[in-house]
């Protein structure tokens, strides 16, 4: 392990070393895309400038060493999760994976009519529409585990909700709204008991904390790489191998075949039976780049540092007269606000002024925003790379636009 040091990490990014309207960037939106670091953008340009090459079938040079890479990558990849390599899937980033998940469960006769598939109000629409489609081809019903005034799930509610119907329960880690951490081990624990398979949205929690697939037992997880660093494009899908195996694929093309006939195909091994075509092959080995890089760092001090930041934050916006925190206390890494006569697009827009990078809107939770009623929020999203003086920039600033709006 490297010890945490906040200076010669800010040095690894040099996208934060720059001016934005004459002021010197503050980047608070950590949770809609992450930067990437310097070890991440060399291994991008190594790629297309040593070794840009298709992938498996080449028998030269180029095309063995980026066959390597990629299936390094896997394996880095996989060693993060604590799953297998065959275990894992590279896709375009959640969405994608979430949208592959539904056509197998659905292909593979998972989900049914009369079948039902439960859903958080805490969810990313990404985590929601596929979800309404499947119920939509197959006649499945979709029901909601409600969420409470402090942000977090009604449990007792969820625990209700679990009858022998729920085949399918799918839940972020993390919200990307409010930062709610939400207990997803026991939640699939009860999921388990009631029959259903779990799906996990990781995209929040990959960048934040040791993953353990293994221990936390869900039968699919899923993120994109441009929330843990990486660039755009790249994503991950985890799914237990005897499910995987035994569902069908859902694109068919080169790669995922091991024979094909005119009368019949075979399909491949995994994971290759569900990487049909040509893949990012520099994204998967960018990906991986970027997960040693935040990896060596010691963990117990990253997450000090973090949850520093989230406090520092979280007094900064109360002390702003009509301010409304969104979100448990113990939230991670997304500070969702509203301040009382202000709409969140014109604090953001004269934030951005001043050189603080934040969100502003739903956050593609639109049904979320609607049970809070509200619009939308402000969002500051922090990464590991963020500081105190991040956090002081952005308070002075968040009064002076407060000042200016009332």
């Amino acid at each position: 392990m490297i010890p945490f040091d906040i200076a010669s990490i800010r040095q690894d990014f040099p996208i934060l070393n720059q001016e934005i309207k004459g002021n010197s960037l503050v980047y608070l939106d950590n949770a809609a895309t992450s930067q990437n670091p310097s070890a991440v953008l060399e291994a991008t340009t190594e790629y297309y400038h040593t070794y840009n090459s298709n992938i498996h079938r080449g028998t030269h040079y180029l095309s063995q060493l980026a066959t390597e890479r990629y299936e390094d990558a896997r394996k880095t990849i996989a060693s993060y999760l604590n799953v297998s390599p065959e275990e894992t899937i590279f896709t375009s980033g959640t969405t994608d994976s979430i949208n592959t998940i539904a056509h197998i469960l659905g292909l593979g006769g998972r989900v049914t009519q009369n079948d039902t598939i439960l859903i958080s109000h805490l969810e990313h629409h990404s985590n929601i529409v596929p979800w309404q489609m499947l119920a939509e081809r197959t006649g499945a019903k979709i029901s909601i585990i409600p969420v409470l005034e402090d942000g977090t799930l009604d449990q007792e509610a969820y625990g209700a909700l679990l009858n022998d119907s729920v085949k399918i329960v799918a839940f972020t880690h993390v919200s990307n709204a409010f930062g709610t951490v939400n207990p997803a081990k026991e939640m699939i624990k009860k999921a388990h008991e009631a029959g259903a398979l779990v799906i996990l949205d990781g995209a929040q929690s990959a960048p934040h904390g040791a993953l353990d697939l293994k221990e936390l037992d869900c039968d699919f997880y899923v993120f994109s790489g441009h929330k843990v660093y990486a660039p755009t494009g790249i994503g991950i899908l985890y799914g237990k191998k005897t499910l995987l195996e035994e569902l069908p694929p859902h694109k068919g093309g080169g790669e995922m075949i091991r024979e094909v006939t005119f009368e019949k195909t075979t399909y491949n091994d995994l994971p290759f039976k569900y990487e049909a075509g040509t893949p990012n092959i520099e994204g998967a080995i960018a990906l991986a780049a970027a997960i040693r890089y935040f990896t060596q760092f010691d963990k117990t001090a990253v997450n000090a540092h973090e949850k520093a930041l989230m406090k520092a934050g979280a007094e900064v916006v109360t002390a702003i007269p009509g301010a409304r925190l969104y979100g448990p206390e113990d939230r991670i890494a997304s500070l969702s606000f509203g301040i009382e006569g202000i709409h969140h697009f014109d604090l953001g827009t004269l934030l951005d002024q001043m050189g603080i990078a934040v969100r502003t809107g739903h956050h593609c939770c639109q049904p979320l925003m609607t049970r809070f009623s509200i619009t939308g929020t402000t969002r500051a999203s922090f990464a590991f790379y963020n500081t105190m003086d991040d956090v002081e920039r952005f308070g002075k600033a968040l009064d002076k636009a407060v000042t200016m709006l009332k």
